[in-house]
């Protein structure tokens, strides 16, 4: 077996592992609450202000269907303000099973030029009316919400679950500290820095393009240039380049690489994070992505190898609620 000369047998460090507090399983079930209100069908009166309807509709104008006003099983709170102005008013008193038209006119200075200032009329069909209504934190919501006997079973199941996440926050920091221990300073050509440099700031820019930015936008922002903005990726982009070649002397003096299951068990995490399917994912998955989710998978078995081989002394420290 090849014996690098990076020596990463038998570092010594420190993992800090915060016990989940009650503050934060308390903040997670008033996120809960929050995010799952009680559905209650409304079918012994007329629709009035803070009601939910669930409506079909087809927008006209000029006795022309116009593109972008038609829905359906649409859900609409009445006094949003979501729709134009005027549109929810004339769906207040209405019931299940009513069918209305809506008379609107667009403002003038609407999005959408060929509709700005017109009249308008929805035709509109609604098949619910309900009410949502605060669950308390109590056995009913975590019968109704999570599916279990009580409420002290969420919360313990909440204990659990977060205990986990701040447990591998915690291994993922102490590996990256202890990876970083073994960079060491070598020389880069210079054309693979600039590389490195470029994959960051597209990096930065697609997540800038996600927020309806530009790289320019945000240069202006910083008050920085592109090449000032480049001149701050290069550190990163070294440390990169140093991480790399460490990881990739370590796999092949302990032999460790990704077989199929491990990449399938890769994307499969991805499709559970992003909530997407082994199928919609396969469309991006082109060669450079298929490259990256192997080296992800090499890495993780690398810096698993690293704390294996290392002498860990466990410390428990506050659960920082911010």
């Amino acid at each position: 077996m090849y014996e690098p000369m990076i020596p990463y047998k038998g570092l010594r460090g420190t993992l800090e592992r915060a016990i989940v507090s009650d503050a934060r399983i308390d903040r997670q079930i008033d996120q809960l609450i929050e995010q799952n209100p009680r559905i209650i069908p409304v079918t012994d009166r007329p629709s009035r202000l803070g009601d939910e309807l669930v409506l079909d509709y087809a927008g006209f104008s000029e006795g022309v269907q116009f593109e972008g006003g038609t829905a359906q099983n649409q859900t609409l709170t009445l006094g949003s303000g979501s729709f134009i102005p005027g549109f929810e008013d004339q769906l207040v008193g209405k019931n299940v099973g009513d069918a209305v038209d809506v008379r609107v006119t667009f403002p003038k200075q609407y999005h959408a030029p060929n509709l700005a200032g017109k009249d308008a009329v929805f035709k509109c069909k609604i098949h619910d009316i309900r009410l949502k209504q605060k669950y308390e934190p109590d056995d009913a919501f975590a019968r109704e919400v999570a599916g279990l006997d009580s409420f002290d079973a969420l919360r313990e199941r909440m204990r659990e679950g977060l205990q986990a996440y701040l447990d591998r926050q915690a291994a993922d920091d102490l590996k990256a500290r202890l990876l970083d221990r073994l960079l060491e300073d070598f020389e880069i050509p210079q054309d693979r820095l600039d590389r490195a440099i470029d994959q960051q700031l597209q990096t930065l820019e697609a997540q800038l393009s996600r927020q309806g930015l530009t790289v320019d936008a945000y240069c202006q922002f910083m008050g920085k240039t592109r090449e000032q903005l480049r001149q701050d990726c290069a550190p990163d982009a070294r440390k990169g380049i140093q991480r790399q070649r460490v990881i990739r002397e370590i796999a092949e003096a302990e032999g460790i690489a990704a077989d199929e299951d491990d990449v399938a068990r890769a994307i499969q995490a991805i499709c559970r994070d992003n909530s997407i399917s082994v199928e919609q994912l396969s469309n991006h998955l082109d060669e450079a992505a298929q490259n990256a989710i192997v080296q992800n998978v090499v890495t993780e078995k690398v810096l698993e190898r690293i704390m294996e081989c290392a002498e860990i002394d466990t410390v428990e420290v506050e659960d920082f609620v911010g």
